[in-house]
């Protein structure tokens, strides 16, 4: 039996082992008491999705995963002597059953009637009741909706002509318009809508809670009709009494900008202590002998103006901007009414410094089925290198790896991949230009990104060096989109040792080119769009788009002002550039399931075309399929292209790439998370010139080369890193021949054939 076999077996084993010890679901109830044991909610027609009735209920069942109560079958193969340690843990990570109750059933269904009468069904009906079998019970709660109530008109009773001016000047933004559905929520979206259009106004103290309704639904054939008010402002009189009058609008007198070792507040001038104050731009800049911070910077990042009428959008704009300076780790934003009848304010804006200097290190242990290896890295780090908040960091790096054994020589392998290198990365917090942009700074929050690196790469078939060097600028478009372009981005990439067998294998091949000694001057775009609410574990998108685009400068100074001869490869100091067009789309959906669960969906579609002055796209701008955040039921680079059989040099790379991938993650216990995958994909070459025997992409068969892999893995979530391993089992090659490429069913799986590997992060 081979080594994969006892694997299986083990698993099996000790699966059938778990449940026979734990199939007594009901083993801790007591006589009289009955596990929940599900709840079904049935209706004949709803337009709300079923999954919105979930909130409601009161009680649920036990978690279970993929239909098995595996948290419930854990406490239950614990023994009654909780002084046991054994026993202890399993009734810590396990969940005790959940006992049926009369009580919540019955509040569910007030809940789901009144979630129902929210939402327009005033009439609807929710019956519930207890399906008991062997110490089992499952709920059936059944809703009749009956019709909806829609609004017939709307009126507003406003008492400030000037605050309803503002309300009522978009009328196509309102939510509630005659013929809507009746529904609380759009109320509530209504209400806070009102509130930022007022306090983006002026309206410094306005709060949703003086906004009030009167809704009229004695009316036939389902018809409300709605008032919407606005409460007078509530302030104290000079006798102690309180007055109702028109909501203040407030202007801004005086903006202190104060960095600080320590938070303090407002005093009555308006700021606490003004040791070394400056003004600078109408605000007044107060600094502190430990914080060294250039004036304009914090200036350019402040949209909290002198003189303009206060604007809740604008003070959310500079504490975004502030807090992305690196040279503060806090940034406190606070208002003081100067008095009650001036209608000015008075705004403190305070930055704490951070930490500005650090050293940090790691080492790792990295596998990639049967490639074993160790990397570690230095890393220096100044957050406000030349007072002006900009981070500098310089990180050292270095790594070893085995590399795989010759599948014609088991016992022959290709031996280490070694790699060194240093990388420096210096960011600005603004655009480096000529000219100034203010205005701009304060609305996107631009970055200019400076960097260089060299790495070194020693493996036995090849030796590679390369310089980089790359000049560019990043800024947020709004709060989902992020831009960054680099204008300039210049490679070079020698090669000066090939091993004679590896020499030999590329020579005359199309691969052959990407090896050579090349010059990369390249102008890169990239696009990231995330709809993600930190704050919050609700479904959410990811987008980026990267388009990149190389030697067109150079080939267009060589027409203007070279003689190349024709069909000639021109070349920079000797060395050849390359000429190529590549762009890659990575999409992504988190959809969050429940409590501690997600399905993720991701898809990656990436092309590389050379031109003119190349014949192939550099090796490192190439994709390749396998390892850790690919299909991970390959070593990485050992994938395609397409139908092609790699051999000794497990270095596949092509030029167009698709994948798939879907994963379920769950909680487990303590920091311990699990996920079940599958990966689907492959590369492709786009060139005819390749001669790797059914790498090159074709219309006629390309889906017939999909490779599938599927497995689980497990995820160490220690808040700051997780730690990851997975396992993937190949389900179709399509190195195989048509006919046998559905491994399970056609080959024998082996030891090797797993892929298996660590990682630190999830894959996407």
């Amino acid at each position: 039996m081979t080594r994969y076999k006892l694997f299986i077996h083990f698993l099996f084993s000790a699966a059938v082992a778990l449940l026979m010890g734990s199939c007594n679901s009901t083993r801790y109830l007591e006589e009289g008491e009955y596990l929940l044991d599900g709840y079904e909610v049935e209706y004949s027609k709803s337009p709300i999705p079923r999954d919105e009735f979930r909130n409601y209920i009161k009680q649920k069942p036990n978690k279970e995963f993929l239909g098995w109560k595996f948290w419930l079958h854990l406490y239950n193969l614990s023994g009654e002597d909780v002084s046991k340690g054994l026993n202890r843990w399993l009734r810590r990570i396990g969940e005790p059953p959940v006992v049926f109750s009369d009580d919540l059933m019955d509040n569910s269904s007030q809940q789901l009637e009144m979630f129902l009468f929210n939402k327009g069904y005033f009439n609807a009906t929710v019956k519930d009741s207890a399906v008991i079998k062997k110490q089992k019970a499952e709920v059936i709660y059944r809703i009749d909706p009956g019709e909806p109530y829609y609004i017939r008109k709307v009126d507003y009773d406003f008492p400030d002509a000037d605050l309803a001016e503002y309300v009522l000047a978009d009328s196509t933004q309102r939510l509630l318009k005659p013929g809507t559905q009746y529904d609380v929520d759009k109320f509530q979206a209504e209400n806070a809508r009102i509130e930022n259009i007022l306090r983006d106004n002026g309206y410094f103290n306005f709060t949703r809670d003086f906004i009030y309704y009167e809704v009229d639904s004695a009316l036939d054939n389902r018809y409300v009709d709605v008032t919407m008010g606005i409460n007078n402002y509530l302030r104290k009189d000079s006798l102690g009494g309180t007055v109702r009058e028109k909501h203040p609008t407030y202007w801004i007198r005086n903006v202190f900008m104060k960095t600080s070792s320590e938070l303090s507040g407002l005093g009555g001038n308006g700021v606490s202590e003004q040791i070394d104050s400056v003004q600078y731009e109408n605000v007044y800049v107060i600094g502190s002998p430990d914080v060294h911070i250039k004036h304009q910077l914090i200036t350019q990042k402040n949209y909290i103006i002198p003189d303009e009428l206060y604007n809740a959008r604008r003070v959310q704009q500079t504490y975004r901007n502030l807090t992305s300076l690196s040279a503060f780790r806090l940034v406190d934003i606070n208002f003081k009414v100067v008095d009650q009848d001036s209608g000015l304010l008075d705004c403190q804006i305070q930055m704490l410094p951070a930490v500005h200097q650090a050293f940090t290190g790691g080492v790792e242990g990295t596998t990639s089925g049967g490639n074993i290896g160790a990397a570690g890295n230095l890393n220096y780090q100044h957050r406000n290198l030349f007072g002006g908040s900009e981070k500098f960091d310089l990180t050292f790096l270095g790594a070893i790896e085995t590399l795989p054994e010759n599948p014609d020589k088991p016992d022959d392998r290709l031996g280490t991949m070694q790699e060194l290198g240093v990388e420096a990365r210096l960011n600005f917090p603004q655009f480096l230009l000529p000219f100034r942009t203010d205005q701009f700074i304060r609305k996107y929050n631009p970055e200019t990104n400076l960097n260089l690196a060299y790495n070194y790469q020693k493996r036995p078939d090849y030796t590679r060096s390369t310089f980089r060097g790359s000049f560019g600028y990043r800024w947020r478009g709004n709060r989902y989109v992020t831009h960054s372009v680099f204008p300039v981005d210049i490679s070079l990439i020698n090669t000066p040792f090939l091993d004679e067998d590896f020499s030999n294998w590329l020579e005359g091949t199309y691969l052959y080119y990407s090896y050579l000694p090349h010059f990369i001057t390249d102008q890169r775009y990239r696009m990231v769009y995330t709809n993600q609410n930190l704050n919050k574990n609700v479904d959410f998108q990811y987008v980026r788009f990267g388009l990149e685009t190389a030697g067109n400068l150079m080939y267009g100074f060589y027409q203007l002002f070279g003689s190349p001869e024709n069909d000639a490869v021109l070349s920079l100091f000797g060395v050849d550039y390359a000429q190529y067009v590549r762009a890659d789309l990575d999409v992504r959906h988190y959809d969050y399931l429940g409590e501690n669960s997600s399905m993720v969906y991701r898809g990656f579609l990436g092309m590389a075309l050379p031109y003119l002055n190349s014949t192939a796209i550099p090796f490192e701008k190439q994709f390749f399929g396998g390892g850790a955040n690919s299909l991970r039921a390959w070593r990485v680079k050992t994938l395609g292209p397409g139908s092609f059989e790699g051999d000794r040099y497990p270095n596949q790379t092509a030029d167009l790439k698709i994948e798939a991938n879907i994963e379920y993650r769950f909680g487990l216990f303590w920091k311990l998370d699990g996920a079940l995958f599958v990966d689907a994909g492959n590369i492709w070459s786009l060139s005819a010139e390749d001669d790797r025997e059914g790498a090159t992409f074709d219309l006629q068969r390309f889906y017939k080369e999909f490779a599938v892999g599927a497995g689980f893995g497990f995820r160490f979530d220690f808040n700051f890193f997780v730690f990851r391993i997975d396992l993937g089992v190949p389900l179709v090659d399509p190195s195989y021949p048509e006919g046998a490429r559905w491994v399970p069913a056609n080959n024998d799986l082996k030891w090797n054939d797993l892929g298996y590997n660590f990682a630190i992060g999830y894959p996407f």
